[in-house]
C-alpha cells in the first residue's frame, strides 16, 4: 500500500480488474440461475454457500462473537444489503436483460447523494455534484424510455422499479455500518448476515422450487455463491487496503460494461440505441455526483458519497478515526504505529 494511497499500484489495478469483472458477471449468473431456480432459492443458495466459505475465516479471526453482540443491526444490514437486493434482482432478471439490470444498479451513487442531502450533508449541493445527479437521472430516463429497449409492459416496468429499489437499498446499507456497526469486524458482520438471510429464505426456497434445476443453472448458482459473494468480498477488502476506501468502489462504474458485453455475447441480448446513448450519460452523471469531478478526493473530508459504497469494509474505513487521514502516513512509505487500543 502506498504511503498516501496516491494512486493504483500494479496489485491495486489487478484487484480493480478482478472486482470489475466478478461483480459484472453477477447479473449473467443471476439471469442463468433463475431459468430453473426460483428467486428465493437463488438467494438462499447464494448466501448460504457464501457464508459456508467465509465461516472458517471468521471463526479463525474470532469475528463472529463481536458481530453476535450487535445482531439486531447485523440483521438490519443483511436485510438492506442482501435479503432485499438479492431477491429483487433475481426476480427482476426474469423480465429484464442482464445488461440493463447492471446499468440500473450503477445509479447507487446518485441515491447516495440524495441520502446524504437528507442527512444534512450540504456538500452534495455543490454545482458539479448536483449537475452530475441531474445528468445521471437523465441518462436513466434515456435508457428506460429509449427506442428499442423498454418493452412497455407492466411486468417490465415493475422489474425496472425493483432494480432501482435495489440501488436505493445498496445506498442505504453503508449508513447502517457507519452509524451502528463501525466497531464490529467486517468479516463477522458479513458471515453472520449471510447465514441469517440464507436461513431466513430457506423455507421459501423449498416451497417455491418446483422445477428440476438444470446443470447450467446450478453451475451459475454455485458461481454466484463462491465467486460473486464469498470471494468477491475477500478481493474487495484487499482492494480497499491497497488503494484506500475512496478509490476502491470506483470499479462499480465498470460493472455495467461487463454485464452489457456478456449479455450481448452470451445471451444475445440486444444493444439498443437507448442503451448505447443512455449508458455513458449515466456513468458520467454518477461519477460527477459521487466525486464532484475530483480525481483525488480531499483526504481530510471523506464521506459516504465519494463512491457507490455498498459493502461493509468501505463504510467502516470511511468513518474510521478521522484524526488519522491518509496524509498522516510517513513520507518514507512506512505507516505510523497504530494507536493503542482503548477498548
Amino acid at each position: 500500500m502506498s504511503a498516501q494511497h496516491a494512486g493504483f499500484t500494479r496489485r491495486g489495478w489487478i484487484l480493480f480488474a478482478v472486482m470489475a469483472f466478478v461483480w459484472g458477471i453477477t447479473y449473467l449468473f443471476i439471469k442463468e440461475a433463475v431459468h430453473s431456480y426460483s428467486p428465493p432459492a437463488v438467494v438462499a443458495g447464494r448466501t448460504l454457500l457464501g457464508g459456508l466459505i467465509l465461516l472458517p475465516f471468521a471463526l479463525r479471526a474470532g469475528a463472529l462473537a463481536a458481530a453476535w453482540k450487535h445482531w439486531p443491526w447485523v440483521l438490519a444490514f443483511g436485510l438492506v444489503e442482501m435479503a432485499g437486493p438479492f431477491l429483487l434482482l433475481s426476480h427482476a432478471e426474469t423480465q429484464l436483460p442482464s445488461g440493463l439490470t447492471g446499468l440500473l444498479v450503477s445509479t447507487v451513487p446518485l441515491f447516495a447523494v440524495i441520502i446524504a442531502l437528507l442527512r444534512g450533508d450540504r456538500s452534495a449541493l455543490a454545482p458539479v455534484r448536483l449537475g452530475g445527479l441531474l445528468v445521471g437521472f437523465a441518462g436513466v430516463a434515456v435508457v428506460v424510455a429509449g427506442p428499442g429497449l423498454f418493452p412497455h409492459e407492466p411486468s417490465s416496468a415493475f422489474a425496472i422499479g425493483e432494480v432501482l429499489l435495489t440501488a436505493v437499498l445498496y445506498a442505504i446499507a453503508p449508513f447502517i455500518i457507519a452509524l451502528k456497526l463501525k466497531d464490529v469486524p467486517s468479516l463477522g458482520t458479513i458471515t453472520l448476515a449471510l447465514f441469517g438471510i440464507g436461513i431466513g429464505y430457506l423455507p421459501a426456497a423449498l416451497l417455491t422450487q418446483h422445477d428440476v434445476p438444470t446443470i447450467r443453472a446450478t453451475v451459475s448458482l454455485l458461481l454466484l455463491g463462491v465467486v460473486c459473494t464469498a470471494l468477491a468480498f475477500v478481493a474487495f477488502f484487499a482492494l480497499i487496503r491497497e488503494v484506500g476506501p475512496v478509490r476502491a468502489p470506483l470499479f462499480t462504474y465498470v460493472n455495467p460494461v461487463v454485464a452489457i458485453v456478456l449479455g450481448a455475447v452470451v445471451l444475445a441480448e440486444p444493444l439498443t440505441p437507448g442503451l448505447l446513448i443512455g449508458f455513458p450519460i449515466v456513468l458520467i452523471g454518477c461519477w460527477f455526483a459521487a466525486t464532484g469531478g475530483r480525481l483525488r478526493p480531499r483526504p481530510s473530508a471523506p464521506d459516504l458519497t465519494t463512491g457507490p459504497v455498498t459493502t461493509v469494509e468501505t463504510a467502516q474505513a470511511i468513518v474510521a478515526d478521522p484524526a488519522r487521514p491518509d496524509t498522516d502516513d510517513r513520507a518514507d512509505g512506512h505507516d505510523r504505529p497504530e494507536p493503542e487500543d482503548r477498548s
